[in-house]
């Protein structure tokens, strides 16, 4: 503290950021694109591109949805419909198959689901569209990594962001003049042009980084802090009460059939009246429990998009008589309303199209933060090795295991994400595991870049990733015109906005990683033109003195 509480906020802020700079790289990366992952998942789905839910009203949708699982799943044990939005103009279902009898086989007694995609006008499932992940897959990567348990993903990815949230905070302590350095930027200046960047990138979004990082540790808040509950509610059922009394969504217990049968009431006068209910809000999803049973209910959700609370209230129906059963969630309590309005940032569905752009840009905004910050510590360290360099020497081993990092992190990481969605298009449409295939391929080309990076962490190494980046995903718009199941048809007319959204921002991308490559060009052609110091003799004593000891010899 001999220099200062401000002075030494600089150190916590550079360790706390450098240590786990390359795992937030790919949680912003990762949860940036997740803003849009209904749109990267109708991408990936080229089948639906031709489907627009239009002027369907939900009720229709829910009635064909409704005649669809009468005729393949009359006797599942749950539907649940996914009704269309204008983000995803087809309807899910997905069907649970009934328990099997007592005393079946270990495999009969696996209970499977059924899952199909349907065409909102006329309840028909639509042929064959391709299995993939879609945006689901950067979505949970952003907090659940992959190939780890997701109880160790989320612990990592909790500690990295309390990391990243020390260093927000020592940040804005360290800089004295945060408001000054937002209009500075001094181009061509080596350090100080990273320095410039760096502040800019993070003051330009200030407040999003800050609530994006502290939303983030509030979604997971019951596994990382779960002992309050635990301990008031030891005595009254433990976890299981409390969220009941704080997160009151209707049913919760297991509904058992009776075994007599009855047909299910329409749902379409149930969704008018949740709709009424709701002040016009649309019913996003539908749960029917025990359907064509006596004991059939009827659980009807609010979409999302109108609040920012993730928690959305519900309303439960008699699915054989359509009599309300009760509503759910209306008024929630004032904790939880706290709880469920910080986690809706977080995820922002309830943002419109414009705000959700804001959202986007603030996230890149946070990758170049973060990415600046991991550059900038290397460039400072390598001044260190400047004299040792112009020696013939080589730099630490600290310094280039920091280059190789930064290049498979920073380089890398589009390189993977634009190679996922090349996959998506060329692997066999049939192909088993077709998901889990996407998947691998974008880790196989993320290894394959990060181990090219720690192997020549040069600038030549730099520059044909950042082109490579950029080629995939500016030629990611053809890919999709040739690829599709009526190539050119689909792709040249007007088509589903969210189509033509992802090519373009597809293309955006392409030339920011051009742009990158372009000022790497720049940047390694003015190090090969600078001259060469030339070494300076030794004094002429010197030579005297090495000299006689030869004589003397």
């Amino acid at each position: 503290m001999k220099d200062g509480f401000r002075q030494s906020m600089a150190w916590l802020h550079t360790w706390s950021g450098l240590l786990v700079g390359w795992v937030l790289f790919m949680v912003f990366a990762a949860g940036t694109a997740s803003y849009f992952k209904d749109e990267i998942t109708f991408w990936m789905k080229p089948e639906l591109h031709a489907i627009s839910h239009g002027s369907v009203a939900q009720a229709v949708a829910a009635e064909n949805a409704t005649a669809y699982l009468n005729r393949n799943a009359g006797n599942a044990a749950r539907w649940f419909i996914t009704l269309p939005t204008a983000r995803e103009p087809a309807v899910g279902v997905l069907s649970i198959k009934p328990p099997p009898p007592a005393g079946s086989p270990p495999v009969e007694r696996r209970r499977g689901f059924d899952r199909a995609t349907l065409d909102p006008a006329t309840g028909q499932a639509i042929t064959a569209p391709r299995e993939t992940r879609g945006g689901e897959f950067f979505y949970r990567l952003h907090f659940d990594l992959h190939y780890m348990p997701a109880l160790w993903a989320r612990w990592i990815v909790g500690f990295c962001a309390m990391f990243m949230l020390v260093a927000i905070v020592s940040g804005i302590v360290t800089h004295k003049r945060i408001f000054k350095d937002f209009f500075t930027f001094r181009p061509k200046k080596g350090q100080r042009s990273w320095l410039d960047a760096h502040n800019v990138t993070a003051v330009l979004a200030l407040p999003y980084h800050a609530m994006i990082t502290y939303t983030g540790l509030v979604t997971l808040m019951f596994m990382y802090m779960p002992w309050g509950p635990q301990v008031a509610y030891k005595a009254h059922g433990g976890n299981d009460t409390f969220f009941a009394e704080a997160f009151p969504g209707g049913v919760r217990t297991q509904i058992k059939p009776s075994g007599t049968k009855a047909g299910l009431a329409p749902l379409a006068p149930m969704v008018a009246q949740a709709t009424a209910h709701w002040d016009g809000a649309p019913v996003g999803r539908i749960v029917v429990h025990q359907p064509n049973d006596a004991n059939a209910v009827v659980s009807l959700a609010r979409a999302e998009g109108r609040h920012l609370s993730y928690e959305q209230p519900t309303m439960q129906f008699n699915g054989s008589t359509g009599a309300l059963i009760g509503t759910f969630g209306d008024v929630p309590k004032a904790a939880a309303e706290t709880r469920g309005v910080l986690y809706g940032l977080h995820i922002g569905r309830f943002a419109d199209p414009l705000l959700r752009a804001l959202f986007f840009v603030s996230g890149l905004a946070g990758c170049l933060m973060v990415a600046t910050g991991l550059l900038l510590w290397a460039v400072k360290e390598r001044q260190k090795y400047a004299k040792t360099l112009k020696q013939g020497g080589r730099i630490g081993f600290g310094l280039r295991l920091v280059d190789g990092l930064n290049l498979g992190a920073i380089a890398g990481l589009p390189v993977a994400m634009a190679a996922f969605f090349w996959a998506n298009r060329l692997l066999p449409v049939d192909v088993a595991g077709r998901n889990e295939a996407e998947i691998r391929w974008f880790f196989i080309v993320w290894g394959a870049t990060a181990v090219l990076g720690l192997l020549r962490p040069t600038l030549r190494m730099w520059q044909a990733q950042l082109a490579l980046g950029a080629l995939l995903f500016a030629l990611l718009p053809v890919l999709n015109a040739f690829t599709g199941p009526a190539p050119l048809t689909v792709s040249l007319r007007s088509g589903p906005s969210s189509v033509a959204g992802f090519d373009l921002v597809a293309i955006a991308l392409g030339l920011g990683l051009a742009g990158a490559t372009w000022l790497v060009e720049r940047k390694r052609r003015k190090a090969l033109a600078a001259p060469k110091k030339a070494v300076k003799p030794p004094p002429p004593t010197e030579l005297a003195a090495s000299a006689a000891a030869g004589q003397g010899s």
